[in-house]
């Protein structure tokens, strides 16, 4: 009980400091940019703020809630997240020539964010009454079909960050379930290769996996993004600029506040803010698996997994390309992008993590009830026959 303890309240006070620090972050990359432009320089911090106020309020209610009647809710929370997909490529706001969000008065949702949680519950209600897939044909039907469905929707919108960010969840909860590692190489081996004709065909896409290879070929092009982050971190120095002072954000950087705000940190933060991010998702992760190898529900398990997976691969896959050591996807950093789609269900994947961790804690606790009742029991009647 006390280890579900530690680990529930490491994962409270880990998120809590990363949506806190993104606050911060989201304000400085921001603030500059938008004094020089006379608009309100508080105006991308209000709104996160009030996301975040939003998926605080949804971590707590989904803490509270039961997570294994998710398992009736699945099918309906996948036609749901496949009716938004296909929503939002007709009725769509375009925003920098991508369909990705729908406007709902004030605020916009992204429903590829809600895909990814929609999956990891699918996912995991399946794959908890029946044998892990331990052959690629049995892979296929139904869950590779479902991905692919999925990935195809999402790649239309177009947003090939998500499409990968879906595998990994998948990967996620099929590992812990006991697919064959060759199995899930073989078929990480075809969804890759479906990935790199995908870009080819897409130019902006080519133009990225190349700028990849070598961003300093055209630095002032494909390359620019890539060739300003690593100057960014190279500026940051151990210690960096200083909270506020960093000048990248400031019309050199595209996408300060969402894509490239890990940027952001190393140049005024440094190495040493840097490594303390990453210390941070580690500290998410370990506590997460933690929570996923104690649960006894075959469903409360590979569900852990999944959202361990949403939530820290989707930082490595954010971590790799903002440091050049993977091609740009588009992806947002969990927790301290801007983006109230993105936080608002990170967030409520931790409340459903905390769940299940709560639910192993008190189990733990009731089968040492009797334990404790047996040998006090037995201690009794010892005590009782010596007299």
């Amino acid at each position: 009980m006390k280890k579900a303890q530690l680990e529930s309240h490491l994962l409270v006070l880990v998120t809590l400091a990363l949506v806190a620090f993104g606050l911060v972050m989201v304000y400085s990359a921001t603030s500059a940019p938008a004094a020089l432009e006379r608009t309100d320089p508080m105006s991308y911090l209000k709104k996160q703020g009030i996301y975040a106020l939003i998926g605080v309020g949804l971590m707590m209610t989904a803490s509270r809630f039961d997570y294994r009647r998710l398992r009736l809710l699945a099918p309906a929370l996948v036609l749901t997240a496949l009716g938004g997909c296909l929503a939002v490529l007709v009725i769509g706001s375009r925003i920098n020539g991508a369909r990705r969000w729908i406007e709902l008065g004030p605020a916009t949702f992204q429903p590829s964010e809600l895909a990814k949680l929609a999956l990891a519950v699918w996912a995991a209600a399946y794959l908890s009454k029946r044998p892990a897939p331990r052959t690629l044909k049995e892979l296929w039907r139904p869950i590779g079909l479902l991905l692919g469905v999925f990935c195809l929707l999402i790649l239309a919108e177009p947003d090939l960050g998500t499409a990968i960010s879906l595998v990994v969840v998948l990967l996620a909860v099929l590992l812990i379930s006991g697919t064959p590692v060759p199995t899930l190489a073989a078929g990480v081996g075809i969804a890759a290769t479906l990935g790199l004709v995908a870009i080819w065909f897409e130019p902006y896409r080519r133009a990225r996996l190349f700028s990849f290879v070598d961003p300093w070929k055209d630095p002032q092009g494909a390359g620019f993004q890539t060739v300003q982050a690593l100057i960014s971190f190279g500026s940051g120095g151990f210690l960096g600029a200083g909270l506020g002072h960093g000048v990248a954000k400031i019309n050199y950087l595209p996408e300060a506040h969402t894509d490239m705000i890990f940027a952001v940190i190393g140049e005024e933060l440094g190495l040493l803010g840097v490594t303390a991010v990453i210390a941070a998702y580690a500290a998410f992760a370990y506590a997460g698996l933690r929570v996923a190898l104690a649960c006894k529900d075959p469903f409360g398990k590979r569900l852990a997994a999944g959202i361990v997976g949403l939530v820290c691969g989707q930082a490595v896959i954010n971590l790799a390309a903002v440091l050049g050591l993977a091609p740009l996807t588009g992806i947002p950093l969990p927790f301290i992008s801007y983006g109230g789609s993105s936080l608002v269900v990170a967030l409520l994947g931790v409340g459903i993590l905390l769940n299940i961790a709560g639910r192993h804690g008190a189990a733990e606790a009731k089968r040492a009830v009797p334990d404790r009742s047996r040998r006090d029991g037995g201690a009794r009647r010892a005590v009782a026959g010596s007299r």
